[in-house]
């Protein structure tokens, strides 16, 4: 197969979470175990970071890779989903793994997927652990894709685990609490293996507490750290509870031998965009008009966003908006602001929200507009009456950014 055929078989054989929803939720981890086992345990031969959360867990394993890479080290990074290009998801220092390991490792193993029916994410985990083991990364910064206990990527022993915060989001999966999505998170601490907390949350205290106590994994928790305040290329007001996450991350990896300075830490944070190549964080793609986009997706993530919205100066907003099916939207379309333009889409994906569906609830809680069949379309038209003092923004999804950047 070529390198087109390739990921067409990835993304079409089998379910995939990110495309079409529930279908392709696994209830525990004996795929990925048998996987692994057949690849020969290639997640054994390097050390690891495991970053869970409900926001920020992408942009704080980001963080932690550019901070090894200006220490020296070589860096493994999985993250998921992708922007634009499927490697996007396995890197290390902050290049992408090459289409030649991409084919290869389906054409080799492709038989042994069928035969097992292995979901998309799991093939693409055992795929960057043997990435990683073939490069002889130092360290890989590994991000949860779904919740924690039951992700693939849960069969690691990291040196460290971090669960960024806790928010209600694909509750369909991970419960319908605060306790119990952070349960499912908290998955990931492992036995001995120190944690750091990044958000504190009232009704999170107890379940990571108890987690870690049971587990003897040392609790670190970032909020009760005062710190000396750092700066990022990453400017999203949200980014400084992943800064301070970051910064204790090290002060516990510093205890694990590791050689990361104060210097290492600042330079790596100012540079997460060119050590990494992360995209979709606040990221201002062009100037009059002011064209912002965002991947924030859930509530606890756009209400960040929104807030720092309101911080900016224009004369007029517009909104290129569109979200994925299983979204709640009464829990986030109220956090828009009524004043905006709206331009509705749907993102060209399987799970894709109906645009005319959107529309509709959007326009009972007062968030007017018109609905296009793309978001190329709605972006167009966004841009042909935006004046050079308005400001265009463009998210609700992350399929939704990825189509503009």
């Amino acid at each position: 197969m070529t390198y087109q055929e390739t990921l067409d078989w990835l993304f079409n054989q089998l379910p995939m979470y990110q495309r079409k929803g529930a279908a392709a939720y696994k209830a525990d981890l004996s795929n990925i175990n048998l996987l692994a086992a057949h690849l020969g345990n290639p997640h054994t031969a390097f050390k690891t970071v495991h970053v869970a959360g409900t926001n920020g867990k992408g942009s704080t394993s980001h963080m932690m890779a550019s901070v090894l890479q200006e220490a020296g080290y070589k860096v493994g990074l999985y993250t998921s989903p992708h922007l634009k290009d499927f490697r996007e998801r396995i890197k290390i220092n902050g290049e992408l793994c090459s289409k030649q390991f991409v084919m290869g490792f389906v054409k080799k193993y492709k038989a042994f997927f069928e035969e097992h029916q292995l979901s998309f994410f799991e093939m693409t985990v055992g795929m960057a652990f043997s990435y990683f083991a073939a490069k002889e990364v130092d360290i890989a910064i590994i991000e949860v894709g779904l919740g924690g206990r039951l992700d693939a990527t849960n069969i690691i022993t990291p040196v460290l685990s971090v669960i960024t915060n806790i928010g209600m989001d694909h509750t369909q999966f991970l419960g319908d609490t605060i306790p119990l999505i952070a349960a499912e998170k908290g998955g990931i601490i492992k036995e001995n293996v120190p944690v750091v907390i990044g958000e504190y949350n009232e009704e999170t205290e107890k379940v990571f507490s108890t987690l870690s106590r049971k587990r003897n994994a040392p609790l670190h928790k970032a909020y009760d750290f005062d710190l000396m305040p750092m700066q990022s290329d990453l400017v999203g007001d949200y980014q400084k509870n992943n800064i301070r996450t970051v910064q204790v991350a090290f002060s516990v990896l510093q205890g694990a031998s590791f050689h990361v300075g104060i210097q290492h830490i600042a330079k790596g944070l100012k540079n997460v965009v060119k050590n990494t190549g992360l995209q979709g964080r606040w990221q201002i793609l062009q100037e009059e008009p002011k064209v912002i986009c965002d991947t924030g997706h859930n509530k606890e993530g756009l209400t960040y966003v929104m807030n720092q919205l309101g911080k900016e100066r224009y004369k007029n907003l517009h909104i290129v908006l569109g979200v994925v099916s299983d979204k709640d939207l009464e829990s986030i379309l109220p956090l828009f602001p009524g004043y905006a333009s709206y331009y509705f889409c749907k993102p060209a994906v399987p799970r894709g929200m109906e645009v005319q569906q959107l529309k509709k609830e959007a326009e009972g809680l007062g968030l007017k507009g018109k609905a296009y069949p793309s978001v190329k379309e709605a972006f167009k038209a966004a841009k042909k009456v935006a004046g050079t003092s308005d400001l265009i923004f463009i998210g609700g999804s992350t399929f939704v950014v990825a189509e503009i950047i």
